[in-house]
């Protein structure tokens, strides 16, 4: 009998390029690469306060975008976690705030009903405030799994139709105004107090107090932590690999025997949450609850954000460490062409333009698997 040869590893296989493009760290050293490039040429690029600025614009970014990364890697995508976030942060404001102007909020629907002159119902109470908040979020994300899970509706179409409905709700309760006054714990959400658990007085001493609350505070705390909770969800739990699986192949996961409308529901649930945790820190960051919180191009962001990171546009792949650093490279892109002072339109055009390279690059990971398996 005549033995079969070996077959020849692929080029794919063996070709460096390859390894590095699915290599989970391809992102993060893409990052480190490109922050050394333009260092010389920004030299503002490398202070201690653009870092702090940088970390503390990436926190809220990434707790929404680790939301998203659920939702894509079933195969789905949540466009309304931007309407979320301006629902949420204007219910929780209308809550908690210690005090309401009546000649800004005198004609919206929620005066007298939610908030008065004494401040809200929960006037104080961030903790309860908070819990309405989660409460609020998680149902509209319930709405939207049941509809994607139970009707099979196409997340898309779902998930627009809600960021049109509650982007516009969340307006329609306030008449467009912001609501300020809000407890001094919550804005501790955003700003941080909690540095001298972390650091000592030495080197409090080098750095600004108030640039290392941004850097090391209770926002960066909540980031990290829900990171890390979502990471061992996905990579650890049968959970998780459900989720893996009805992205990967939904028919087959329902003749495995894979809750797959349950997962679904639960994936649209969690992003709404995370939406509504991000709304959190951005609010308190900001010192109001603000509807229009979530619009222009954040999703933009969060979406580019997950894609860069390497989440499959087709599902089935997904992992929070990817998601940590596609937000870190997409932080680095805005920080850098702020500091080149480029309008908002060209700004918006190069973003643009790396969700594409990302989207293809995607395309070509998903190629060289299909070679390597």
């Amino acid at each position: 009998m005549t033995a079969i040869p070996a077959l020849a590893p692929t080029r794919s296989r063996r070709h460096p390029l390859a390894r590095a493009l699915l290599s989970d760290w391809f992102v993060l050293w893409l990052s480190l690469a490109y922050f050394a490039a333009l260092l010389p040429l920004l030299p503002t690029l490398g202070t201690t306060a653009n870092i702090v600025n940088l970390l503390s614009n990436a926190w809220p970014l990434l707790v929404v975008a680790l939301g998203q990364t659920f939702v894509m890697t079933i195969g789905g995508i949540d466009l309304s976690q931007g309407s979320v976030m301006g629902l949420t942060s204007t219910l929780g404001a209308a809550l908690i705030a210690t005090a309401g102007p009546p000649e800004v909020l005198s004609n919206a629907p929620i005066w007298g009903l939610l908030i008065t002159e004494e401040g809200g119902i929960l006037a104080g109470q961030v903790w309860f405030g908070i819990l309405a908040m989660l409460i609020a979020g998680a149902f509209v994300g319930l709405v939207n799994g049941a509809l994607v899970a139970w009707l099979d509706m196409p997340p898309f179409m779902v998930t627009l139709v809600s960021l049109i409905t509650v982007g516009a709700f969340a307006i329609w309760l306030t008449q467009s105004e912001n609501i300020r006054n809000l407890p001094e714990s919550y804005v501790d959400l955003g700003k941080g107090e909690i540095v001298s658990v972390f650091i000592g007085p030495k080197l409090e001493s080098q750095i600004p107090r108030r640039q290392v609350h941004e850097l090391i505070g209770y926002a960066s705390v909540i980031a990290v932590t829900l990171a890390m909770t979502l990471h061992l969800l996905l990579e650890r739990t049968v959970f998780g690999r459900q989720v893996l699986a009805v992205g990967a192949n939904r028919k087959a996961a329902e003749i495995a025997g894979v809750p797959v409308r349950r997962v679904i529901v639960l994936v649209f649930v969690l992003s709404s949450i995370c939406a509504t945790v991000g709304a959190i820190l951005y609010s308190a960051r900001l010192e109001a609850g603000r509807p229009t919180l979530g619009e222009g191009t954040f999703l933009l962001d969060v979406i580019g954000a997950t894609v860069i990171g390497g989440t499959s546009l087709f599902g089935g792949k997904g992992k929070v460490l990817w998601t940590v650093f596609g937000v870190l490279f997409f932080v680095l892109l805005s920080n850098t062409l702020n500091l080149m002072n480029l309008s908002t339109f060209h700004i918006d055009m190069v973003k643009g333009s790396v969700i594409l390279a990302a989207a293809l690059l995607d395309v070509a990971r998903t190629k060289l698997l299909r070679e390597m398996t």
